[in-house]
């Protein structure tokens, strides 16, 4: 695979080191929430490190036995607060670990979800990726592990991969810091609305179905005029998904 030192996004400025700050454990006072999520084996924690400094500072989520690990960065003069979620494969919520980095990717509104993948096994890692921008407009993919998939022969066109997916793309080999800079400031330049993203979308759905969809869409904004997402709380709805259910009738989906 062919290194890439830049982002798949083209309007993204020069990367300026002198304006990271790891913050590590001091999460107070910031401009930004981060959420970081992947696939469990993609080397999350190693970036999460890396953009923090820390070496996992780790609690567990509240009424939750599921481990919760947070730090921050300065970049800039702002303050970015990064929240690692659990490592799945799935937002299907048929685990603790999935309720978890589901709920905070809708409900916490996080300003940039970060989707670390492992480019050496991209395919399966996709799945989640593609779950993840049904719900959030503002996301970056984190191509990690980038030498392991250089070592097994296998070539990823960022800029194609980015085109796809409608979220810049970011190569990274996060053990050596490698793309780490220009992750930083992807993620900056997106929350900063410095940066557009066209996430990908489920658009196979059947006629009938997508009517259901659209009506039960417009009920729900109708009703909760704050809501986010309303078109995938939709199709969660119609496939009978309970947890949906139970935070919106005790209104946490429209906090």
């Amino acid at each position: 695979m062919k290194k890439s030192s830049t982002s798949a996004c083209e309007t993204c400025s020069q990367f300026n080191p002198d304006g990271l700050k790891k913050l590590g454990i001091k999460t107070t006072g910031f401009d930004f929430v981060l959420a970081l999520a992947g696939n469990p084996n993609t080397g999350k924690s190693t970036v999460f490190n890396a953009l923090t400094g820390l070496r996992q500072h780790t609690g567990n989520w509240p009424g939750k036995t599921v481990t919760r690990a947070e730090g921050a960065f300065e970049y800039n003069q702002q303050k970015f607060k990064l929240i690692d979620l659990p490592g799945t494969y799935s937002l299907l919520s048929t685990s603790e670990d999935e309720e978890v980095a589901r709920n905070f990717i809708l409900f916490g509104k996080p300003s940039v979800t970060v989707i670390v993948v492992d480019a050496s096994r991209l395919e399966r890692n996709l799945n989640l990726v593609l779950q993840i921008l049904e719900i959030t407009n503002k996301a970056v993919l984190c191509l990690n592990l980038i030498d392991e998939a250089a070592r097994n022969n296998i070539q990823i066109n960022t800029r194609i991969l980015a085109k796809d997916l409608g979220i810049p793309v970011v190569a990274t080999n996060a053990r050596i810091q490698e793309g780490i800079p220009e992750l930083i400031q992807t993620i900056s330049d997106l929350a900063n609305d410095k940066i557009t993203c066209k996430p990908r979308r489920i658009n196979n759905i059947p006629d009938d179905i997508e009517k259901a969809v659209q009506k039960l869409s417009k009920a729900l904004e109708k009703e909760y005029p704050t809501i986010t997402n309303s078109r995938w709380i939709a199709l969660r709805l119609l496939e009978g998904d309970t947890q949906i259910i139970e935070s919106l009738e005790s209104g946490e989906i429209v906090a």
